[in-house]
């Protein structure tokens, strides 16, 4: 394909994506497709000879449009959300074509410099502690993201030497992908202690305290503490400042996982959910989960990179070069568990400049404000009670009739194909979980799932 094919091709592929973008909330939220729908209508081998280019795009709506659930709908609430825009596709078009491997700062000079330089901007625009500035690395989620901090901590205590005498510490209402990250890592789930949480599901700083001591006085080595800033259930917030305090004076290296609730802290008002950030030895945030970007892109940021790199660091001769025998540079390879990089920082480029810093705190706080709006409709309805408190903009509740009487309403809802939930399950209770973010969402989009929740109530 030749640059004027491309060109022509290029304009039919944008066209088909922005009609998809106008139609998105005609469309049924979830997919119905069936376990095998979708390869059954795929040929069994494939073409020998090259097909029309109308013929693919021709496909997209035939067969992959029925096996996709729509995360930009504007009546997606499930998990969290999965933000796009058009700045950020744009972007990740121009980085597929431009094909650049930002492995080593020589292998792409504006590859590493913009990262370096996107991830600057966020944390001064979040107001992260000054020691995260010139520590900032873009990672495909905050699962790779939490896996490195882990295996920083684990150089940092010791290596695989002291693996066998290391114990881990989180939340019980801590992400899936801590637990996941440390048994990647050497950890058993023996020594994986998950923490009591207090009435809010916020982390125990006591009880974290508590089990430090004992395994101390055990013989162990704690080495690791994850804190949560916006939990994956209720969007909870642990006490970092408390935790950090337990973690630090025993030597344990601090993560902060703020994935989802991380990108408010650009509303100057909501500047709370950084406190005690200045204890933390490493936090990681997505911008493709509330910030317009597009997956993936999620934000880590390190106070030592000392530990980070030197645990991930192995140079053979094929990767050697002057700039990094310089020591001048920084090799982004040494962030990471792969070798290879995209160029990612090209979406937070376009997306910052598009949208600028207030545009994305209007973007937040509207969430923020209907959120707290349908909290108040729940509060109302006495058939209705909330489960958690409101942080940011997901509002959790259940249904007084008990557990059959919430999921009758989550069925209704996801068979309506107008809106889709996903929920949790706190302390034997089923609940609903609505999770504001789409970028597509209005008002009133809100208002037709409180209107079926209603009826189904």
């Amino acid at each position: 394909m030749g640059p004027e094919e491309f060109r022509q091709r290029g304009y039919q592929a944008v066209d088909w994506l922005a009609g998809y973008m106008e139609r998105l909330g005609e469309l049924p939220v979830k997919s119905s497709a069936e376990p095998g729908d979708i390869r059954a209508m795929l040929p069994a081998e494939a073409p020998e000879h090259g097909e029309d280019f109308a013929d693919v795009l021709g496909d997209l709506d035939r067969v992959i449009l029925p096996g996709i659930t729509h995360w930009q709908a504007p009546g997606f609430f499930a998990y969290f959300p999965a933000n796009a825009s058009g700045p950020s596709a744009l972007a990740d078009l121009v980085s597929s074509g431009l094909g650049a491997q930002g492995m080593l700062w020589d292998t792409g000079p504006a590859v590493t410099e913009l990262e370096q330089h996107m991830l600057d901007w966020l944390a001064a625009a979040l107001g992260l502690p000054e020691k995260f500035r010139g520590n900032g690395v873009i990672q495909d989620s905050a699962s790779s993201g939490t896996l490195c901090a882990v295996l920083a901590a684990r150089h940092r205590a010791g290596g695989v030497d002291a693996l066998p005498n290391m114990v881990a510490y989180t939340s019980e209402q801590a992400h899936s992908s801590v637990a996941k990250g440390l048994r990647v890592a050497g950890i058993p789930a023996e020594r994986v202690r998950f923490i009591a949480t207090t009435p809010a599901y916020a982390m125990r700083a006591d009880h974290l305290a508590y089990e430090i001591v004992q395994d101390r006085n055990n013989g162990l080595i704690p080495f690791f503490v994850a804190a949560t800033v916006g939990t994956t259930s209720t969007t909870a917030l642990d006490p970092v400042a408390e935790v950090g305090w337990a973690a630090t004076n025993f030597d344990a290296w601090l993560h902060v996982d703020a994935a989802f609730a991380g990108a408010a802290a650009l509303c100057p008002e909501m500047r709370f959910l950084n406190a005690g950030l200045e204890s933390a030895d490493s936090y990681v945030f997505n911008p493709h989960k509330w910030m317009l970007a597009n997956f993936d892109c999620s934000a880590l940021y390190v106070a030592d990179r000392a530990s980070l790199n030197e645990a991930l660091s192995i140079t053979p001769e094929y990767l050697r070069n002057p700039a990094s025998d310089s020591g001048a540079v920084v090799d982004y390879r040494d962030w990471q568990v792969p070798l290879g990089r995209r160029f990612r920082a090209l979406k937070l480029w376009f997306v910052l400049r598009h949208y600028g810093l207030e545009g994305l705190r209007a973007h937040i706080r509207r969430h923020i404000a209907w959120a707290a709006e349908l909290a108040g409709w729940v509060e109302a309805d006495d058939r209705f009670e909330l489960a958690a408190p409101t942080v940011v903009s997901l509002v959790c509740f259940n249904h007084v009739g008990g557990n059959d009487a919430t999921r009758r309403v989550l069925e209704a809802v996801n068979q309506s194909g107008r809106a889709y939930l996903t929920p949790t399950t706190i302390d034997g209770r089923l609940i609903l979980r609505v999770a504001i973010g789409s970028p597509q969402t209005e008002r009133h989009h809100i208002e037709q799932l409180w209107n079926i929740i209603q009826s189904a109530a």
